[in-house]
């Protein structure tokens, strides 16, 4: 009996460690998970806290009237109104804001609270709507970027104290709104923070995305079913996958390189196009999507594989009907994989020079464009401080981005998916 109860206080002894052990994995494990998510929602709080005021834009209210002498023409066309002077619109508007303000160096003050775009929008205006030719209209024109930051965020900036005079005379007049900034979304690249959007970024990344899809998705199918299926297994195919292993390690930046060798430099291509940056991406992720298609093939089962040639099927028809629809699923998330990663990829792209400053909306793939990767970092490098809240924008537009294209998986997953 003393043995017995030896044995069972030495059991009781080693389960009480045992399950003290248990709860300290459990509680390290949670406290790891918990630090993560903490961390990372701690991340997008503060991109979310600063990208917030890119989505709003400060206008200035200001009445304009369309002198036809002060514009230097007789007329509305696209020819005459190519060389008006619409910023003397603006400027005299200013001033009627502000009758008291003559000296010359205030006066140069009083002018850059408008942005350089205002006689870009009174000119558009005009030529939309030619009656209004000396004819005066209320208009809601861009402030400059650091009058909207002071106006958002009382942030000063580059503002004298004369401006900030000025501008909040302005406030108390009810001449300064502030409004949604649609411009974000709808306009391209822009020196002028203000006048700076997305859409020439986020048009050139679906442009690469699309074509990087296109082809690297039915090649990396096609090899991975060539080498699970119908590849003899010999010295051949073992060099080959290595080599597939292996490149699928690769810096990202030596594929940028093997891009402004072969395709830049031999091919002839040009700079700075989607067209070849969807080929650098491609070759990028090419061996991700065939090593997870390879993974997908594998886990197949083999008696299915049996049966199915039992039947009379063909090994083609086992390999087309039965295997591929089994492992599309999975082919589908090593897909996303690759393409997640090519979304946020900057430095092949630098290579092949999509570093370049581009203002049009690109529409083609050989038409000049950047990437939002790219974009971001163009834009974290700026000096104006109204550049950081839109590199913050930028950011979470990618991260949207990149959830739309998860979620399209996801539903494409679930449509195709077959269960055995």
């Amino acid at each position: 009996m003393d043995d017995q109860a030896k044995v069972r206080a030495l059991v009781a002894r080693s389960l009480k460690k045992r399950r003290a052990a248990e709860r300290r994995f459990r509680f390290f494990g949670f406290s790891a998970v918990f630090a993560a998510l903490s961390l990372l929602f701690l991340m997008l709080f503060e991109i979310g806290t600063i990208g917030a005021g890119a989505f709003r834009q400060t206008y200035l209210k200001l009445d304009i009237r369309y002198d036809s002498q002060v514009l230097g023409i007789k007329a509305v066309s696209e020819e005459s109104l190519s060389f008006a002077n619409f910023d003397a619109l603006v400027r005299n508007a200013l001033k009627r804001e502000f009758p008291r303000v003559t000296n010359r160096s205030e006066l140069r003050e009083l002018y850059r609270l408008s942005s350089m775009a205002s006689g870009y929008q009174i000119r558009d205006r005009l030529l939309r709507q030619p009656d209004l030719l000396d004819k005066n209209q209320t208009l809601y024109l861009l402030a400059d970027d650091d009058v909207d930051m002071y106006v958002k965020h009382h942030s000063v900036g580059r503002l004298s104290e004369r401006q900030k005079h000025w501008v909040e005379i302005l406030q108390r007049r009810d001449k300064v709104v502030t409004r949604f900034n649609h411009l974000f979304f709808t306009s391209g690249d822009s020196s002028e923070p203000e006048q700076a959007g997305i859409l020439g970024a986020l048009m050139g990344t679906l442009l690469t995305l699309g074509l990087t899809f296109v082809l690297c998705f039915p090649t990396g199918v096609a090899a991975a079913l060539y080498i699970e299926e119908f590849a003899r297994k010999n010295a051949f195919t073992t060099f080959l996958e290595l080599n597939i292993n292996n490149l699928a390690a690769v810096p990202s930046i030596i594929y940028g390189l093997l891009g402004l060798a072969v395709f830049i430099n031999l091919f002839g291509m040009p700079r700075s196009v989607p067209l070849v940056a969807g080929l650098v991406l491609s070759l990028m992720t090419l061996p991700t999507i065939i090593i997870s298609s390879r993974a997908a093939i594998q886990a197949f089962p083999m008696s299915l594989r049996e049966a199915a040639l039992g039947m009379g099927a063909s090994p083609m028809q086992v390999a087309i009907d039965h295997v591929l629809r089994s492992a599309l699923p999975g082919m589908l998330t090593g897909a996303v994989i690759g393409i997640a990663r090519a979304l946020g990829e900057s430095a092949p792209l630098l290579m092949v020079g999509m570093l370049a400053f581009i203002v049009d909306i690109p529409k083609k793939l050989n038409d000049p464009a950047t990437v939002l990767p790219v974009q971001i970092y163009l834009w974290a490098g700026a000096s104006e401080r109204a550049f950081v809240e839109r590199t913050a924008a930028a950011i979470l537009v990618l991260l949207l981005l990149l959830l739309v294209i998860n979620a399209i998986a996801v539903w494409v997953r679930h449509k195709v998916e077959r269960r055995f």
